[in-house]
């Protein structure tokens, strides 16, 4: 192929770089770093070296896997400064935000291993594509993981890549990773009963109801006994610093907070592909909320404040 289309194929593995990088690091804008820093180390390359590579897409992914492996390796040490807990970045369903949580009959998103074309959004979640592999709850599993662990099964269990290649990334056997990627998938546990998209923006719409109602026994009843609410301020909003645990204490919660907050204006609207809450006040989004449901109640809630990881909700109109 001539240089022209070469490149055009090189920049169309972009959205499936960012894909895996957003998976990796949780986080869009720290993605798209690491896949700028892969196809920068692309371009630096020889011309004659880069001709004897046979697959650009498939050195890209290492290059983009090696990166990440080396920022979650130091993000360890960044996180015990970070004030508070840290939590991913919320990515919103573009099309639903932009036009007011309608539903709007679309083309679906093509599967992150799918063409993704040249294009470069200005905001790189608009690359990512919104599914299980994204939801909230997984994303806190992943961090859990050491970086091999995490490397092994978001590139196996999630994309696909068999273990040859991702030994490559890793730098260690295939063997060595198909036991990081099973220790991986004891950490993620056991899959509970599927929850119905409609199930749960059921229960997500009755919890918006209570909380503006003020409802505190409504909202309990809605939580479970057991539930956790865990917030993101990231020290540059005023937020809980530790977890909130069970639902009669959580339900309290956020009753005062809506008692502190006059004007505030809840909106239902999907959070990295599921059912959320996004709170809002004199236009400006203030608060990310995602939730995991089990059995009819909510388990956790993950509220995200940290302006810095909200950019991406800047854009409604």
């Amino acid at each position: 192929m001539d240089g022209t289309t070469g490149a055009a194929a090189v920049d169309g593995e972009r959205r499936q770089l960012v894909n895996v990088a957003y998976r990796l690091l949780g986080s869009a804008t720290e993605a798209e770093d690491a896949v700028q820093d892969a196809y920068a180390r692309w371009y630096g390359l020889p011309n004659g070296r880069r001709e004897e590579i046979e697959s650009p897409g498939a050195w890209l992914t290492t290059v983009t896997g090696r990166i990440c492996l080396d920022l979650l390796g130091s993000a360890r040490a960044r996180r015990e400064r970070y004030v508070g807990v840290w939590l991913p970045e919320p990515l919103p369903d573009r099309i639903e935000w932009e036009h007011g949580g309608r539903v709007v009959h679309a083309p679906g998103p093509a599967s992150p291993a799918g063409p993704g074309g040249s294009a470069s959004p200005t905001d790189p979640a608009d690359q990512i594509v919104l599914d299980e592999s994204v939801a909230m709850a997984l994303l806190v599993v992943l961090e859990s993981m050491t970086p091999a662990e995490r490397v092994a099964f978001v590139l196996h269990d999630v994309f696909r890549y068999p273990f040859a290649e991702i030994a490559g990334v890793l730098g260690r056997s295939s063997s060595a990773c198909k036991q990081l990627a099973a220790s991986a998938r004891r950490r993620v546990g056991v899959v509970r009963t599927p929850v119905t998209a409609a199930d749960r923006a059921e229960v997500v719409r009755h919890v918006k109801q209570a909380w503006e109602n003020k409802d505190i026994a409504a909202l309990v009843g809605l939580l479970d006994p057991d539930a956790v609410m865990t917030a993101d301020g990231g020290g540059m909003v005023g937020t809980v610093l530790r977890p909130v645990e069970g639902g009669a204490r959580i339900a309290q919660y956020m009753v005062a907070i809506a008692d502190r907050a006059p004007g505030l204006e809840l909106l239902e609207r999907s959070v990295n592909g599921v059912p959320g809450l996004v709170a809002r006040r004199d236009g400006v989004v203030m608060t990310v909320a995602a939730f995991d449901i089990a059995d009819g109640q909510v388990t956790r809630i993950w509220a995200i404040r940290n302006p810095e990881k909200l950019r991406s909700w800047a854009r409604e109109q």
